[in-house]
């Protein structure tokens, strides 16, 4: 899916509109109350009836960060007391045995991830014992594909931590960094050297990390094309098997941090695009696939030869090579996708900690998809991933004549046929090179939800394309 033609700004431009990122079909304002505890365990009874058992991914979600940055919008608490941390892993524990007595023990775990907030708020040795209890209760694949993945902030770990999650197991790291700009980073309340961040880096690779991932974000205030580049340029040379370049997403409505942000120092929309620009012409250059939206990845990296075998993923925790398998989620917030099914936990901590102590799956709310979902899904990541929906193989699939069934999406999709960003061929629709930037776009023709009358609301709950 590699990229390397001009960004056309006016067209980009224009294109340029809330939309969903897609880590789900339906997408999570779609989710409602009615479904609960019950409905959880009957998808995972369900899914336990595959005549081939389905494998796992894990999802831990550790919420404490200890200052914030006034960019996020995660779901996080401040808090620099680290005795919070014994509290929230005492539920956790219960959560897991909980959760773990719904999944037949043949099921195989083929992923752990762990993110935030900030996993390495906990110390080496309190991670050690969250994986242990998730090894005495799941079954974890012995096969050299398995990932056990964790969320670093360079600001709050040494190359000796590094070490010691390298000796519990994780092989795979996700560095935040956003930008090296010293006037940045006081905007943005992330103040992180370099050097730092390359320490990181390096203990990742002398510790057994299979790959590395950095992020970076454009648009933030007081960001510029100098400043941007000098942060690529670094960051290149530290040579990430991975980076994702996202786009900064201004909600202040939505993300109290972000009212710290003086929206008078953000980038405008011309500067922003070449900001966008820059990091896609030196990140091809220095030889980085396109994987889709705003991922990259080194050739040999997993994530690219995944796409290459065209079975790449795309979930809650981004780009991911595990197609095959359920993503049981856990800790305050974290999502599953469980069969045919979406759950979420509680975003708050008391809601969470109260459904836990009182013996309850702290179940907030979720869905199950009906048929035309799991179509609309399906199309959706094959889009995603592969940058291509396979008219074919999912009127096959499903048993439909695929322009009749989506004659009104195909309506929407015209105008973007027009101007280039997707082409009809036998048996697919294929995003062009121009397309690819706007995937998001191509694939809101799809979504039937955002035509239902929430969808309009004035409050906004998507961030802008670019």
């Amino acid at each position: 899916m590699a990229t390397s033609s001009p960004v056309d700004a006016e067209l980009l431009r224009r294109y340029d509109r809330p939309g969903p990122r897609y880590t789900s079909y339906p997408t999570a304002p779609q989710f409602s109350t009615g479904f609960g505890e019950a409905q959880l365990r009957e998808a995972a009874l369900v899914s336990n009836g595959d005549p081939i058992p389905r494998r796992l991914s894990l999802y831990v979600h550790v919420p404490f960060c200890m200052s914030p940055c006034f960019y996020c919008g995660c779901n996080r608490i401040i808090t620099r007391d680290l005795s919070r941390a014994e509290t929230y892993l005492a539920r956790l524990y219960r959560e897991i045995d909980m959760t773990a007595a719904l999944f037949d023990r043949d099921r195989e775990v083929i992923q752990l991830h762990f993110g935030g907030g900030t996993p390495n708020f906990l110390s080496p040795a309190q991670l050690q014992d969250v994986v242990d209890c998730l090894r005495r209760h799941f079954l974890f694949s012995s096969s050299p594909e398995r990932d056990l993945s964790i969320e670093l902030d360079p600001r709050f770990i040494s190359a000796s931590d590094v070490a010691a999650l390298g000796a519990i197991g994780f092989d795979r790291a996700s560095l935040g960094v956003q930008d090296f700009d010293p006037l940045v980073q006081d905007a943005v309340n992330r103040v992180q050297s370099v050097e730092e961040t390359r320490t990181v880096v390096d203990a990742c690779r002398a510790n057994g990390f299979r790959s590395v991932n950095i992020d970076l974000i454009y648009g933030l205030p007081k960001q510029n094309a100098a400043g941007f580049t000098q942060t690529l340029d670094t960051v290149i040379d530290m040579r990430p098997d991975r980076l994702a370049v996202y786009s900064y997403a201004h909600l202040p409505e939505l993300f109290k941090a972000q009212q710290q942000i003086d929206a008078a120092d953000l980038p405008d929309p011309d500067t922003k695009l070449g900001l966008l620009q820059l990091a896609i012409d030196k990140l091809t250059q220095a030889g980085y696939v396109y994987i889709g939206m705003d991922h990259f990845a080194l050739p040999d990296d997993a994530l690219a030869q995944a796409q290459d075998r065209g079975n790449l993923h795309r979930n809650f925790m981004g780009y991911t090579t595990h197609a095959d398998s359920d993503l049981i989620g856990l800790g305050v917030s974290a999502i599953s996708h469980i069969g045919n099914s979406f759950s979420q936990n509680p975003r708050d901590l008391p809601t969470w900690q109260a459904a836990i102590d009182s013996g309850r799956l702290p179940v907030a709310r979720g869905m199950s998809l009906n048929e035309d979902d799991q179509l609309r899904a399906d199309l959706i990541q094959q889009l995603m991933c592969q940058g291509e929906i396979p008219v074919a193989a999912l009127e096959r699939r499903y048993a439909i004549d695929f322009d009749t069934y989506f004659a009104d999406a195909l309506l929407q999709l015209e105008p973007l046929a027009a101007d280039g960003l997707v082409r009809r061929e036998p048996g697919r629709i294929l995003a062009t090179t121009r397309g690819r930037l706007l995937l998001r776009n191509i694939a809101m023709c799809f979504d039937r939800y955002l035509s239902q009358p929430a969808a309009t609301s004035h409050t906004p709950r998507f961030s802008r394309a670019i």
